[in-house]
C-alpha cells in the first residue's frame, strides 16, 4: 500500500516538474498536473495543499539528487589542492603559471578573474584630461574608412583589404596636422542586423556605437559608386541622436563619371535620405588619390568650434523677438503660445531652453523655425542643436 502511494506521489511530482519546465510555474494549473500524472484531485490534495507545496517538494527532491550525485563523485574532484599534482604538469609548457578552474562547479573563477584584471592598464589622469579632438570614422564595410586614415597619416597603420569587415575593432590613431593633434577612431563597418550571424559581427556593431559615443565629430563615409543607403541613414541616426558633430564624406569620387550636375544631384540624394541631418557638412573625396582630404581637417575644426560655441542670452532673445515679430506663434482654441525667454544651457551639442506659457502649444515646426533663425545668425554648421521647452507662469516671467 505504501509503495502504491509513493508511486502516485512520484507521478504527480514528475508531471509537475515537466510542466513547470515546459509551460512555466505561473502558466501551469493543478488540473494540468492531474491530467498529465493520470491521478485525481483527491489524490493530488491528499499529498499537497497546492502548487506552492508541490514546488517546495520539488526543491527538496533536487537537493536530495544533488547530495546523491555528490556522494557518487570522486571525493578528490572538489579540491584544487588535491589536484595540484596534475596541474604542475602544465608548467612544462613554459608559458607561465597555470590557473586551475572548474566551470561546472564554479571553482577557481574568482582567482582567474583577479589575474586577468591585474593585467589591465591603469587609467591615468592624462587620459582623463585628454582634450584632443576625437573623430570617429564610421560607415558600412569596405567604403574606405581605413584607407582615408592611412592617407591622412601617410602609412598603413590600419589593415586595408577589399574584403568587407577587415577592420574588426575600433582603432585609435593619433594624427598631427598644422601643429594640432587629433585622435581618429576607425571602426568596424555597421551591417544589417539580419546579416549578423556571428558574435564577432555583433561585437563589431557594439564597438561602432561605442566609438560614436566617445567621439566629438563623426565622419560618415559613403561609397560614391553605391550611393547613400538605408544603412548609411541608420549609422547617421546614431550620431544625430547622441548630438555629435557630423561630416558626410563621399569617398571614391574619382571613380564617378561627372558632369556639371553630378555634385548637385548627389547632394540632393544625400539630403533626401538623410533629411534629419540638414546641418551636416558634405565633402567629396578620394582616399586612393588623396583628392580634397587635407580639407577634412579644416572642416573638423569648424564643426568642433560650432559644437562648443556659446551665444549670449541677450543676443538669443533679440533673435527670438525678431522671429516672433516676423511669424506669430501658433494658437489653439483661442489660446496663443507666448515665448518669454530663451537661454543656452550647454554645448556639445549647443542646447537651449525656451520658456513659454504652455508647452503643449509649442509645435515642433515652430521650434524648427526658431532653430533656423538661430542658424541664420550663427551658422552652427555640422552640429545639431537641441531645444527644451519649459512652462513658466505669466505672473512669474
Amino acid at each position: 500500500m505504501e509503495e502504491k502511494k509513493k508511486r502516485v506521489k512520484d507521478r504527480i511530482v514528475s508531471a509537475a516538474w515537466e510542466l513547470f519546465y515546459e509551460k512555466g510555474y505561473d502558466a501551469t494549473t493543478v488540473d494540468d498536473i492531474i491530467r498529465l500524472s493520470d491521478t485525481s484531485k483527491g489524490s493530488f490534495y491528499y499529498y499537497f495543499d497546492g502548487k506552492d507545496a508541490l514546488l517546495n517538494t520539488l526543491s527538496t527532491v533536487l537537493d536530495d539528487l544533488y547530495l546523491s550525485l555528490k556522494e557518487e563523485m570522486d571525493p578528490y574532484m572538489d579540491s584544487f589542492e588535491k589536484l595540484m599534482a596534475d596541474v604542475y604538469e602544465f608548467y612544462n609548457l613554459g608559458i607561465g603559471d597555470p590557473h586551475p578552474i572548474s566551470a561546472a562547479n564554479r571553482m577557481g573563477l574568482g582567482d582567474l578573474l583577479d589575474e586577468v584584471i591585474a593585467h589591465f592598464p591603469e587609467k591615468t589622469e592624462a587620459e582623463d584630461e585628454d582634450e584632443r579632438p576625437r573623430i570617429a570614422i564610421v560607415g558600412k564595410p569596405n567604403v574606405g574608412k581605413s584607407s582615408i586614415i592611412n592617407r591622412l597619416i601617410g602609412e598603413n597603420r590600419v589593415i586595408v583589404s577589399n574584403i568587407a569587415g577587415t577592420t574588426r575593432d575600433a582603432i585609435d590613431t593619433e594624427v598631427e596636422h598644422n601643429g594640432r593633434e587629433y585622435i581618429f577612431i576607425d571602426t568596424a563597418g555597421l551591417r544589417r542586423k539580419n546579416k549578423v550571424k556571428e558574435e564577432l559581427e555583433r561585437y563589431m556593431i557594439v564597438r561602432t556605437v561605442s566609438a560614436v559615443e566617445r567621439a566629438d565629430v563623426v565622419v560618415l563615409v559613403i561609397d560614391a559608386q553605391e550611393g547613400v543607403t538605408e544603412q548609411d541613414a541608420k549609422i547617421a541616426g546614431i550620431a544625430h541622436e547622441r548630438g555629435k558633430g557630423v561630416i558626410i564624406v563621399v569617398n571614391k569620387w574619382d571613380a564617378i563619371e561627372k558632369n556639371d550636375k553630378t555634385t548637385r544631384e548627389y547632394e540632393h540624394q544625400i539630403r533626401m535620405v538623410l533629411s534629419f541631418l540638414p546641418y551636416a557638412e558634405i565633402m567629396y573625396v578620394s582616399a586612393l588619390t588623396g583628392q580634397r582630404l587635407p580639407k577634412l581637417f579644416d572642416m573638423i575644426d569648424t564643426v568642433i568650434e560650432n559644437q562648443t560655441l556659446r551665444v549670449a542670452t541677450g543676443v538669443l532673445n533679440e533673435i527670438m523677438t525678431e522671429a516672433v515679430a516676423m511669424q506669430q506663434p501658433p494658437s489653439d482654441k483661442g489660446k496663443r503660445l507666448k515665448l518669454y525667454y530663451i537661454t543656452q544651457v550647454a554645448v556639445k551639442p549647443p542646447t537651449f531652453v525656451i520658456f513659454v506659457n504652455d508647452k503643449e502649444l509649442m509645435h515642433f515646426s515652430y521650434t524648427r523655425y526658431l532653430e533656423n533663425k538661430i542658424r541664420e545668425a550663427f551658422g552652427f554648421r555640422g552640429t545639431s542643436l537641441k531645444f527644451f521647452i519649459r512652462e513658466r507662469k505669466e505672473k512669474d516671467k
